[in-house]
């Protein structure tokens, strides 16, 4: 088996001819060599690198396709650590943004924003609505799993999946009273990277640089907590204020995401499950494989729906088709595992 820094390099050289790849694929064929060639002249300014380059490719290149492909990765890597660390702070591999509710919170909040029309505060209003949906159903969450006893994973993840239950149905009614809006709002539910912009782009890379360096300094609380809260505090740990910290950052992360890309299940689950069986469950070599190889399914995901299939298919639907057999798959084997003890 590889070590950990070749696993870490083969990933990002993976994500970086992914991205590569993926730009040059669609109704205009672009060659790779092209593409990097394009993406140097800009970033160092020698126009000379694309003297004899299609000026229509150079428009397709960092105007249409890049933001996309940037913004599908940056998705794919924020979902991929926030469930990495739900699953983490839980020690539950069932648990994920999508299974806590969190998501269907960040997208109520979202579909109110785009029901209402607002734009009070520009292009930053349907993230402010969906981290506010995101926060609330946590605290909801949280307050609803928890005991006299503490706070049980297994409760959490019911809890989450009973409030996910009903903010779909609160979903569905502002979907019956939109009106002319329903399409939009439907259509941003399912999950679509389409029109994606640089500020879309970058507004998701600032908060997912934010929350993997948040996750990056509590990784080995992480570890610690995994031995056991009363081990954890012995050793240190304010296992309340870290777990506090980190299920508040991951909830900020996944509305950033969910307000850009609307709601992408699984990408949570499937990855770091992947990873962990590559890495072990060291959360500071699991945390950065899991952004990298998050980043990777989701480009790809979204490169099969908008260049591969005949017709462009929701990201949405794609990663639930993919997911939610995997999401039965993992709860059997969590089953198994406590019938053979």
């Amino acid at each position: 088996m590889f070590g950990w820094k070749t696993q870490m390099a083969i990933l990002a050289a993976g994500l970086f001819l992914a991205i590569i790849v993926s730009t040059g694929m669609g109704y205009i064929p672009i060659s790779p060599t092209d593409v990097l060639r394009i993406i140097s002249a800009k970033l160092t300014g020698m126009q000379s690198l694309v003297a004899d380059v299609d000026e229509l490719h150079r428009v397709v290149v960092m105007n249409v396709r890049l933001p996309r492909i940037l913004t599908a990765a940056t998705v794919g890597g924020g979902l991929a650590l926030a469930g990495c660390v739900f699953q983490g702070i839980l020690l539950n591999p069932l648990a994920d943004p999508y299974t806590l509710g969190v998501s269907a919170g960040a997208a109520f909040g979202a579909a109110i924003a785009l029901l209402l029309n607002l734009s009070v505060m520009g292009a930053y209003s349907i993230p402010v609505f969906a981290f506010t949906g995101a926060i609330i159903t946590l605290l909801f969450v949280l307050y609803l799993s928890s005991t006299g006893g503490g706070m049980s994973s297994n409760n959490l993840i019911l809890s989450g999946i009973i409030i996910g239950s009903i903010l779909s149905a609160g979903i569905s009614f502002l979907k019956y009273i939109a009106d002319e809006q329903v399409a939009v709002i439907i259509f941003w539910l399912m999950g679509s990277f389409g029109s994606r912009t640089w500020t879309d782009a970058g507004l998701v890379l600032i908060f997912v640089i934010v929350g993997f360096t948040v996750f990056l300094f509590f990784s080995r609380d992480l570890n610690l907590m995994a031995m056991g809260d009363r081990t954890a505090a012995s050793l240190g740990v304010s296992t309340r204020r870290v777990t506090l910290t980190i299920l508040i950052t991951a909830s900020l992360v996944t509305a950033i995401c969910v307000s850009v890309s609307g709601i992408i299940g699984f990408v949570g689950l499937l990855v770091p499950h992947m990873m962990r069986s590559v890495t072990g469950p060291d959360n500071r070599k699991l945390i950065p494989a899991s952004l990298l190889a998050g980043a990777i399914l989701l480009l790809i995901a979204d490169t099969i729906t908008r260049a591969v299939l005949p017709n462009e298919i929701p990201i949405g639907v794609l990663t639930a088709l993919i997911g939610g057999p995997f999401f039965c798959y993992v709860f059997r084997q969590k089953q198994m595992g406590k019938h053979s003890v």
